[in-house]
């Protein structure tokens, strides 16, 4: 069926319940007239009705089983109103309870199945259930206050009928609750066809109740305006399943998640405490309290959640997504621990490596290739080290280790991670840089400790290049350091402030290696002074002070000599 045809027969099916209510309230009255409105068009709206929600179950195939449930349990509601409309009405004693009441109980249940089959169309957790059951019972709950004591104290009869007749005002009630809920699993987004289905089962329930209460107390009379109220429920659950989709996006129901259920709970509190002070139905406060324990049990599970949720986001803010290793944050944590200790903290190393040759590899091959390399090197260095170090990954293609002990470049350990975090291939070669550090002892903070071993593995990296720039730069600073160590130490402080520099700079990592370099061999030409100058008590003279002032361009020439 199309749309544009559902709406004609919407149409007509409106029309039909106006002319029952106008029938009702108008007439013309008598006995022909009576049968055709209230037997035969009320029973005609009530299949037309039935018809096209097994309609939109066929053109629905998303809610197809939802929808399907809603038509069986008004079809079965049809088929109990034709049973009194063509028999049980026509008897002079009709019996109470009869199949018809069989009949109707089983709509009730397919209605339910329905309902809650509608509302888990969408996606919906835990709290969706138990925030529509909070709102469902604390519903259920104030209508029972309302409604259920007056057809209580009405009733009277066998057991029997007793039963069949407070049963159905409780259906309804239970009816009423699996609307709420069936709109909580929604994400309380209600929409035009929750709107029009809530509307239609909640004429149901005042028909129901007005209709018992009256049948209780003697004063039932047909073809009145409650007649019409079940007409108008049929149309109200057809238009309902004939509504355009809504789109709804998640921001719709999150701003509603919160307040919702902590109003209906307020409602359960405000009856209870009500009921403290006036006569209120049993079944009402059973459901009220009920609806209110259920919001301490939401909160009570909120709160574990959230505690998971927190503990998740920790493990999760520690730890490199790629390749599973701890990160930045978690060295420096571990590191501010470390030095929090004070003076009396066992020695421990921190060596740092850098991928050499990684960015062409993954220039290369792809961003895909150079991370499932990064997590096959982060494995192999975790089996390497994990007997006596921790293993970092601080972004990029730098990882890090921290070592328990004073432990010598030259060591076992070092060796194995170095070979670990190397990988070669017909086309590609990914060799290590490592540049370590003795805490406390060489380096008094964690900021220092990553200074240092940062500038001595691009020193490392430098001498890696295997060119002869690179070794007259290593002996050159191997002279330095045996002759004079104190401008050594100077050389190395200005280097780790060029590195600090060169890094907030945001300088790419083959910038950063020139600048440290340059910083390391930026007085080296001071080797070629007379200590006479050099260690000169008094100022100079102005022959020493030119000679002194030619130590950069003896250092520049220095730093290119060729290898042998």
């Amino acid at each position: 069926m199309t749309r544009r045809g559902a709406n004609a027969l919407l149409a007509l099916l409106a029309f039909g319940v106006l002319l029952h209510a106008g029938h009702a309230l108008a007439g013309p009255h008598g006995a022909p007239y009576d049968a055709l409105s209230d037997k035969w068009l009320y029973s005609l709206i009530e299949f037309g009705g039935a018809a096209m929600l097994f309609a939109r179950a066929i053109s629905d195939p998303r809610q197809r089983w939802a929808w399907a449930a809603i038509a069986t349990g008004m079809l079965l509601w049809s088929i109990g109103d034709l049973l009194w409309t063509v028999w049980l009405d026509n008897l002079e004693q009709p019996p109470f309870p009869s199949i018809a009441d069989a009949i109707y109980f089983a709509s009730y249940a397919s209605l339910y199945f329905g309902i809650i089959g509608l509302g888990r169309a969408g996606r919906s957790s835990w709290h969706d259930w138990i925030d529509g059951l909070i709102g469902g019972l604390t519903t259920a709950a104030l209508a029972a206050a309302l409604i259920f004591p007056a057809v209580l104290a009405a009733t009277e009869g066998s057991p029997a009928t007793v039963a069949v007749t407070l049963a159905y005002p409780l259906l309804d009630l239970l009816l009423l609750c699996f609307v709420v809920v069936a709109v909580a699993l929604n994400r309380w987004r209600a929409d035009r066809t929750w709107i029009l289905l809530g509307a239609g089962l909640l004429s149901t329930a005042v028909a129901d109740g007005v209709y018992n209460y009256q049948i209780s107390i003697g004063t039932y009379a047909p073809g009145t305006i409650l007649d019409s109220l079940w007409p108008v429920a049929v149309l109200f659950v057809a238009a309902a399943a004939w509504q355009p989709a809504r789109v709804a996006r998640e921001r719709d129901s999150g701003h509603r998640g919160a307040w919702i259920p902590g109003m209906f709970a307020a409602g359960a509190v405000a009856l209870l405490c009500y009921a403290g002070t006036h006569e209120v139905a049993p079944l009402a406060v059973a459901l009220a309290a009920a609806g209110l324990g259920l919001g301490v049990l939401r909160t009570a599970l909120l709160m574990a959640e959230n505690r998971r949720l927190l503990s998740l986001a920790t493990n999760e803010s520690l730890t490199d997504g790629l390749t599973g290793l701890a990160n930045r944050r978690s060295l420096m944590r571990d590191l501010d621990e470390y030095f929090a200790g004070g003076a009396e903290c066992a020695s421990h190393t921190l060596a740092l490596f850098d991928l050499d040759g990684f960015k062409t590899y993954n220039d290369t091959f792809g961003h895909a290739a150079g991370d499932e390399l990064l997590a096959r090197l982060a494995d192999r260095l975790t089996r390497a080290v994990a007997a006596r170090a921790s293993a970092y990954r601080l972004g990029g293609d730098e990882f890090c280790v921290l070592v328990r002990g004073d432990v010598e470049p030259q060591d076992a350990l070092f060796e194995t991670a170095v070979e670990a975090l190397s990988a070669d291939g017909e086309h590609f070669s990914v060799t290590t840089s490592i540049g370590s550090v003795v805490m406390p002892s060489e380096a008094p903070s964690a900021r220092d400790a990553l200074m240092l071993a940062d500038a001595r593995m691009y020193a490392d990296k430098g001498a890696r290049r295997g060119s002869g720039r690179g070794q007259v730069r290593q002996v050159l600073l191997q002279v330095l350091s045996e002759s004079e160590p104190e401008l050594h130490r100077h050389m190395s402080d200005v280097a780790r402030l060029v590195l600090e520099v060169s890094r907030k700079m945001g300088l790419p990592p083959e910038q950063v290696d020139v600048a440290v370099r340059a910083a390391e061999l930026h007085d080296v030409g001071k080797v070629a002074i007379p200590d006479a100058i050099l260690h000169k008590p008094g100022p100079l003279n102005q022959e020493e002070l030119s000679f002194m002032r030619k130590h950069t361009l003896i250092g520049e020439r220095s730093s290119r000599l060729p290898a042998h």
